[in-house]
């Protein structure tokens, strides 16, 4: 029998394609359900969320820019990762309470989901956009493009599902995102950041923030270089000041839920149209 003791892992957050500790220096430790200690996750900060969206920002454009097919490729690439880590993914989930059948669920669901939206991001422009009916020697074009800087409120009990159905639409829309989670989610979220560290996302387009719900998301309400704030995972009594405070610098605050449907897709894109001379 080994006498050796067991490394006990410290979680990062994961910004900017590295993963920093959180500039205020605290942890907070994530426990099972019978109260055993699983790890310390970081308790991101307010600079530590300045620094994501600084981080999205800078690699937003590069990404956007991006043929469609591109990001479906690698956006499949990490459902290719998350298939190899899927073990790992249940036996977290299964170490905070999540019984056996559900911690399956939850992961394959994840799964299917980064294989949905790596199959919907070469189809967006074809499904939204389009040549428009018009009278006058015009062409009227609508395409979607995306909005920029996604902050993502993600469900503390949502699972790896309730993070990548925020992270992954925004991504296939050609967004950069910075996701926040906490409770129960805290340490597959910390854990996401190594499957997406090695799916070929480049570094900045996605950033995941572990820490309070409450502390993170009224600063990224307000900053006004986060372009939407998704409220699906916020806690209930915030959710009605997070819409002033978004409002306040005309951020939209949609609540997809993670849904598959073209709905979710739209909620990360605006449509622009152009007009243009028809014989030109």
């Amino acid at each position: 029998m080994s006498d050796r003791v067991e490394v006990r892992k410290t979680y990062k957050l994961f910004i900017g394609g590295a993963f920093p500790r959180s500039e205020s220096g605290r942890t907070f430790p994530v426990t099972g359900a019978d109260g055993r200690l699983l790890a310390h996750v970081a308790q991101a900060s307010r600079k530590d969320a300045r620094d994501a969206v600084r981080a999205a920002r800078g690699a937003q454009a590069g990404w956007a820019g991006r043929t469609a097919y591109n990001r479906a490729q690698i956006i499949y690439r990490v459902a290719e990762v998350l298939e190899g880590r899927a073990a790992q993914l249940r036996a977290e989930l299964e170490a905070v309470g999540v019984t056996e059948a559900a911690a399956r669920d939850d992961v394959e669901g994840a799964i299917d989901a980064a294989v949905y939206w790596a199959g919907f991001a070469d189809k967006l422009d074809q499904l939204v956009g389009g040549v428009n009916p018009v009278s006058g020697p015009y062409l009227n074009l609508s395409n979607p493009v995306p909005l920029g800087v996604c902050a993502l409120a993600c469900p503390d009990d949502g699972g790896v599902r309730g993070v990548l159905g925020l992270v992954l639409p925004a991504l296939a829309a050609g967004n950069a995102a910075v996701a926040v989670a906490g409770g129960p989610a805290a340490l597959v979220t910390s854990t996401l950041g190594e499957v997406v560290a090695t799916s070929d996302v480049p570094g900045g387009v996605v950033n995941l923030l572990t820490g309070d719900h409450a502390q993170l998301l009224p600063w990224l309400a307000d900053h006004e270089d986060v372009d939407l704030i998704d409220l699906s995972g916020a806690p209930a009594d915030m959710v009605e000041g997070l819409e002033e405070r978004a409002a306040a610098n005309l951020k939209r605050t949609p609540r997809t839920g993670g849904r598959e449907d073209i709905a979710t897709a739209t909620a990360f894109c605006e449509i622009r149209t152009v007009w243009h001379p028809a014989r030109i």
